[in-house]
């Protein structure tokens, strides 16, 4: 048989496509759509601080912080317990951690400190209060720019009290109470004391406050076997004891943990702040490829539950689209004709 001419190839063609279109109201399948990726990112994790009591050791949450932002994880979630409170409440009004390092470095003892000769030499705490209010614009705990609690501890049960609302100088105030050293502090009625006897690294709090990711930091004094060297330090170590085995257990619930090099530093010792801002950053930037991998698993599992939620809709759309396709009558299906059916969205 002889090769079809070129001239033929085109006649045919045509006839070709004439017969294709000669099948009446026959329509095609309408076709499924499958799932696919949204390409709107997924939200971000909340990333919350829990910041440890430590009195002057404290300094060193300021460049735990000032690593955190460096490193585009700034903290949406913040909780501190004694002097992680007080480094709490001017974060989370909106300092950031260079603002809070220049309030660091212009701090005066006196100003925060205020003896009552009556109370046997007990620190009062009513000028840590008015300090603290003064540097957050005298805002309520609710209104301050990010979520915060002030952990302390009630004298009465010896139960730990998060406070989240009202005062904000008077909530820090009573999570640093020291026993023996300030005055205990009284609202609604009730006593409170330092939030370390309870809860030296509030852990637990910054995840009521919703935090997904807890970094937190640890300055807490250990029993290194050594005598503390001032009535300070002496009750900064005692709670501490007193706290550990609690902390210990509230330490394991965060993601990670930072522990800056500043055990040495005395808990008056305010002349060493410069040194634990240092020793905060160092130990930041130790723990900074920790913080992005577990930053990082907990995005990857977010999205791959997002995808897969999305896979199911589809496929469940596809499902039912198709059962309301296959609800037609016999005629209609000998016709070609669809069906209204919500179809399954691409």
């Amino acid at each position: 048989m002889k090769p079809l001419r070129p001239r033929l190839l085109l006649p045919l063609a045509l006839l070709g496509l004439l017969a294709a279109c000669g099948g009446g109201n026959v329509k095609p399948a309408a076709p499924v759509a499958m799932p696919v990726v949204p390409a709107t990112p997924v939200a971000p994790v909340k990333i919350g601080v829990a910041l440890g009591g430590g009195a002057a050791k404290g300094f060193a949450h300021i460049g735990v912080i000032k690593m955190l932002e460096a490193n585009g994880f700034e903290p949406v979630v913040v909780s501190g317990t004694s002097a992680g409170s007080v480094v709490g409440a001017l974060y989370a009004s909106g300092m950031d951690a260079f603002e809070m390092q220049q309030k660091a470095v212009a701090l005066d003892q006196a100003s925060i400190r205020d003896v009552r000769l009556f109370s046997g030499g007990l620190i009062e705490g009513r000028k840590l209060q008015d300090y603290v209010n003064a540097q957050v614009d005298n805002k309520p705990a609710e209104r301050l720019s990010k979520p915060f609690a002030a952990v302390a501890t009630q004298l009465e049960t010896g139960e730990r009290a998060v406070f989240v609302r009202g005062n904000v100088g008077q909530a820090v105030r009573a999570s640093s109470s020291v026993p023996g050293v300030f005055e205990p502090v009284s609202i609604g009625g009730k006593t409170y004391v330092d939030g370390g006897v309870v809860s030296p690294v509030p852990v637990d709090a910054a995840r009521q406050l919703g935090a997904e990711f807890v970094i937190a930091v640890d300055i807490s004094s250990k029993a290194s076997g050594q005598r503390p060297d001032s009535l300070l330090g002496t009750v900064n170590q005692s709670i501490a004891i007193m706290g550990q085995r609690l902390g210990e257990q509230e330490l394991a619930r965060a993601d990670v943990v930072i522990r800056p090099q500043v055990l040495d530093i005395g808990a008056a010792d305010f002349e060493q702040r410069g040194r634990a801002i240092l020793e905060g950053e160092k130990a930041a930037m130790a723990a900074m490829p920790q913080i992005r991998a577990g930053v990082q698993r907990l995005q990857q599992a977010r999205l791959q539950q997002l995808r897969d939620a999305q896979a199911r809709a589809s496929a469940a759309a596809a499902e039912a689209y198709q059962r309301c396709q296959d609800s037609r009558s016999r005629l209609e299906k000998l016709r070609g004709k669809e069906k209204d059916c919500a179809a399954p969205a691409h």
